[in-house]
């Protein structure tokens, strides 16, 4: 597959792509974090802040930062409710603008493969939180078919064509273990999450999954014989129910761990 790193610049189209999967997932990350109230977060790679959302609505935080490379991801994530409480900054993961031992808890949620390089990006997680802070993750099992877009994607290539992808490798549940390890964090643990979502129907299914921005150029390049020849696979591997709904899963992968005292 082609690598490349792609940036997600609408929040709104980001909202109905992917913003709805990363709260089904989000949910169930944080219930396995149960981690207490009160504590000083910050959300990296937050996005048009659909995780941010579910922080301060579950979790009673005293504190959340968001950081995001884009100002357009932002500005959707400043009209949540949530911003009562969060705050939003642009930046970059792996040189985040605060001090060492800012927050009690620092997270990625769908980030981490779009991060240039990942350890980097965890260093710079380790140095935010306190002595004893939680350092987390959640990332789409891209490598063994949990992607959301994977029926997509996987008929892309059995057409003999070269979709555009973040690199992968990140999303492996021993790569983020191991990322974990290298980077001195104790107690580290994973979770498989698993989830579901349902559309109305196939079109809404297809128009919704076209606004990720690393599947519009290729389908985009796409002779228009071949488009229709995409969707009629991919329509094959999805089923609809009596009413014509279509329900797909999907499966991420999750790690956890504590900054030495």
């Amino acid at each position: 597959m082609a690598e490349l790193q792609i940036r997600f610049d609408d929040g709104a189209d980001y909202e109905q792509m992917m913003g709805i999967w990363s709260r089904f997932a989000g949910e169930m990350f944080l219930d396995w974090l149960a981690l207490p109230s009160d504590l000083r977060w910050i959300d990296i790679g937050c996005g048009n802040g659909a995780f941010t959302e579910l922080l301060v609505e579950r979790c009673r935080p005293m504190e959340v930062q968001g950081i995001d490379p884009s100002e357009g991801q932002l500005a959707f994530a400043r009209t949540r409710p949530a911003s009562r409480l969060a705050k939003f900054h642009q930046g970059n993961a792996m040189a985040l603008p605060f001090a060492d031992s800012s927050f009690d808890a620092a997270v990625m949620a769908l980030v981490l493969v779009f991060v240039r390089d990942p350890a980097k990006g965890v260093s710079e997680m380790v140095r935010v939180v306190v002595p004893g802070g939680a350092v987390m993750t959640y990332m789409w099992d891209m490598l063994g078919g949990g992607f959301p877009l994977d029926a997509i994607y996987s008929e892309i290539q059995a057409m003999g064509i070269v979709p555009a992808l973040p690199p992968m490798d990140a999303s492996r549940m021993e790569a983020l273990r191991d990322l974990w390890i290298a980077a001195g964090l104790e107690e580290v643990q994973t979770e498989e999450i698993t989830v579901h979502r349902t559309f109305a129907n196939f079109d809404d299914f297809w128009m919704t999954n076209l606004k990720f921005p690393g599947l519009r150029p290729t389908v985009e390049a796409m002779k228009a014989g071949d488009v229709e020849t995409l969707i009629s696979r991919v329509r094959a591997r999805l089923p609809a129910d009596a009413d014509g709904r279509i329900t797909c899963s999907a499966r991420a992968h999750a790690v956890r761990g504590r900054r030495p005292k």
